[in-house]
C-alpha cells in the first residue's frame, strides 16, 4: 500500500444546508481525495468564520451539525480522514494574532471579498466600509492560520478561491523571512475540472442568489424545487437543443452515459419541460436518496456526530499545541 505523503486540508463554512453546487464542486471531489492513497486529509468546520455574518446562536449550532452530517452521509470516513470544528482548536486563534503581525494591510485591501463589498457600497452611494466588520476584513488571516498550523502541503480549491492560498503563502514567507523555515508554504491544488454548477435561474448556484437546491430536502420538496427551474415557452413537440438547456446541464452531472445519450435524442425529437424536469428529478434523487437516509439518521442521533468531532479534536489539538509552542519559541514569547 502506498504511503500518504501529502497533507491536505479543506474548510467548510457552516452557513446553512450545503447545496448541489457545494456537493459537486467541493464535497464529492474532496471525499474522492480522502479515499485515495495520495493524501492525508483533514476537514474542518469553519464555525468561527461564520460569525462574520451569522449572529443567531441557535442557527449557527444547527448549521454546524448539518454540515458535519452532510459530509458523513456523503461518505467521509472519519477513520481515514479527520473531521473537526475550528472552535475546538483554540490554538488557531492564538496563531491568528501572530500571523496578523506579519500581514500587511495592503494585502488585506486586495482581498477579493473585501473589495467586492466596498465596490458594491460605492456603487450604491454608501460609505465604502459600511457593514464591513474586522472579521470580514481580516478573514484571510484566520484562513491562513487554519492552513498553516497543520503544516498543510496541499489545499484543493476552485480557481475563484486561489487568492486565499496565495495570501497564506505570502504570510508564511513573511514569517519565514524573519525566523527561518518554520511554516510549510502550502500549494494550491486547482481543480481544472471544477465546473460552475448552474442554479435554478441559470446563474452560478449560490446562496447569495437564492437559486440553490439544498442537498437533503424531502423528495416532494426536491421535486417542487426542480420544477421551478427556468425554461422557455416552447411546446413539447418542438425539437430542442440539449446544449442550450439548464435542465440538460444538470442532468449530465448525475446521469449515466447511456442515459445522457437517450436524453439527448429525446430533446432533439421534442420533449416537454415537465417531462424533462421529471427525468432530472429521477437521476438526482437516485444519487441522494441513500445519503439522505444516513443524514436524517445522524441528525436524529447527534451524539454520533459529536463523537466524530471529538475524535477529530483529540487528533488535531495535540499537533496544534506542539506547533504553536514551536512558533512561540521562535518569536521569543515562550
Amino acid at each position: 500500500m502506498k504511503d500518504k505523503s501529502k497533507t491536505c486540508l479543506t474548510g467548510i463554512k457552516p452557513t446553512g444546508m450545503p447545496h448541489l453546487g457545494n456537493y459537486l464542486g467541493a464535497i464529492k471531489p474532496a471525499i474522492e481525495m480522502a479515499n485515495s492513497e495520495d493524501f492525508e486529509s483533514s476537514y474542518f468546520i469553519a464555525d468561527y468564520h461564520s460569525l462574520t455574518t451569522i449572529y443567531d446562536p441557535t442557527k449557527l449550532n444547527e448549521y454546524i451539525y448539518e454540515v458535519a452530517a452532510v459530509w458523513l452521509a456523503m461518505g467521509l470516513d472519519p477513520n481515514k480522514s479527520t473531521l473537526y470544528k475550528q472552535s475546538d482548536i483554540p490554538e488557531v486563534m492564538e496563531m491568528n494574532w501572530i500571523l496578523s503581525c506579519f500581514t500587511s494591510k495592503g494585502l488585506m485591501n486586495r482581498a477579493h471579498a473585501y473589495k467586492a463589498i466596498t465596490q458594491d457600497n460605492l456603487e450604491n452611494k454608501r460609505d465604502a466600509d459600511q457593514n464591513i466588520n474586522m472579521g470580514i476584513y481580516s478573514y484571510p488571516v484566520l484562513m491562513s492560520a487554519d492552513i498553516l498550523f497543520l503544516e498543510t502541503e496541499v489545499v484543493p480549491v476552485g480557481a475563484d478561491q486561489l487568492q486565499h492560498i496565495e495570501i497564506a503563502r505570502d504570510i508564511a514567507n513573511a514569517f519565514n523571512h524573519h525566523y527561518g523555515e518554520v511554516f510549510t508554504v502550502p500549494e494550491a491544488l486547482v481543480r481544472k475540472d471544477f465546473a460552475v454548477i448552474p442554479g435554478l435561474d441559470g446563474r452560478k448556484m449560490s446562496k447569495s442568489y437564492d437559486n440553490t437546491i439544498p442537498l437533503f430536502l424531502p423528495e416532494k420538496k426536491l421535486k417542487k424545487l426542480i420544477n421551478k427551474i427556468t425554461t422557455d415557452s416552447q411546446p413539447p413537440e418542438t425539437p430542442k437543443n440539449p446544449n442550450d438547456s439548464l435542465i440538460f446541464d444538470l442532468f449530465k452531472l448525475f446521469a449515466k452515459k447511456q442515459e445522457i445519450t437517450d436524453f439527448d435524442e429525446w430533446y432533439k425529437k421534442g420533449i416537454g419541460w415537465g417531462e424533462a424536469k421529471a427525468e432530472l428529478f429521477k437521476v438526482i434523487n437516485r444519487e441522494l436518496e441513500g445519503p439522505r437516509e444516513i443524514y436524517n439518521d445522524l441528525m436524529k442521533n447527534r451524539h454520533q456526530i459529536d463523537e466524530v468531532l471529538v475524535q477529530g479534536r483529540d487528533k488535531v489539538r495535540p499537533k496544534a499545541q506542539k506547533f504553536l509552542n514551536e512558533v512561540k519559541l521562535k518569536v521569543g514569547v515562550k
